[in-house]
């Protein structure tokens, strides 16, 4: 598999795989997006469990937004377990030279979450826990009762697989009452999909210069 890096419009950095010709992060701003659309429209809506928000990440990629939670976990003081899991994991390689573009702050952050090992837990910092899972989501076993859950795979055009409505109802059944799940993704069959499903969707305003929605799904208390 084979990436290259690319600078985003708000001047983050970005991977893009050529093998199915899609980027990992919106060209429109890698950084904006992750913050817009998982840690402000997803992790900060979380009703946490016993006091700590538990994440489930589809789609690992960069470790961009395992950082951004991280460091708004910290920032915020509030515990987090987060999860994720990554079929084709990048190189240590491809992921230090793709630091270099991000903010020195975030720096450290993006290199813990991308130096610990898969498939045990890692302490990224007092508040963040990371356990990144080197498999296949189309056929493992979830976390039990995630409180919100990122879905960051890639475009459905690109990966139909990934967008299947046996991968929703998988990830519906293993989520708790009021979980949420955010997504980039706000197309009208995917939409209409989880509604058959049992979430309950919303729309929401895009990130600032990138796409014009973004969908919510809840779980019904």
């Amino acid at each position: 598999m084979r990436v290259t890096i690319e600078t985003t419009a708000d001047g983050s950095p970005t991977f893009y795989r050529e093998d199915l010709d899609e980027h990992y992060h919106s060209v429109k701003g890698a950084l904006v997006e992750g913050n817009h659309v998982y840690v402000h429209s997803g992790w900060r809506h979380a009703t946490p469990t016993d006091g700590c928000v538990r994440v489930f990440e589809v789609g690992f990629g960069s470790g961009l937004n395992a950082a951004l939670t991280a460091d708004a976990a910290i920032q915020s003081g509030i515990a987090t377990e987060y999860y994720s899991v990554e079929l084709y994991p990048l190189s240590q390689h491809d992921t230090a030279v793709y630091a270099e573009g991000l903010p020195e702050r975030l720096r450290d952050v993006f290199q813990a979450v991308n130096s610990t090992p898969w498939q045990q837990s890692s302490q990224i910092n007092p508040f963040f826990t990371l356990v990144k899972l080197e498999d296949d989501l189309l056929t493992m076993h979830l976390p039990l009762q995630p409180d919100v859950v990122y879905f960051d795979a890639f475009a459905p055009e690109k990966q139909p697989e990934m967008w299947d409505e046996s991968i929703f109802r998988k990830i519906y059944e293993a989520m708790k009452p009021g979980g949420i799940l955010v997504t980039y993704c706000a197309k009208g069959a995917i939409r209409r999909m989880l509604n058959d499903i049992g979430f309950k969707t919303e729309r929401l305003p895009g990130p600032p210069g990138g796409k014009r929605e973004i969908l919510r799904a809840t779980v019904p208390d």
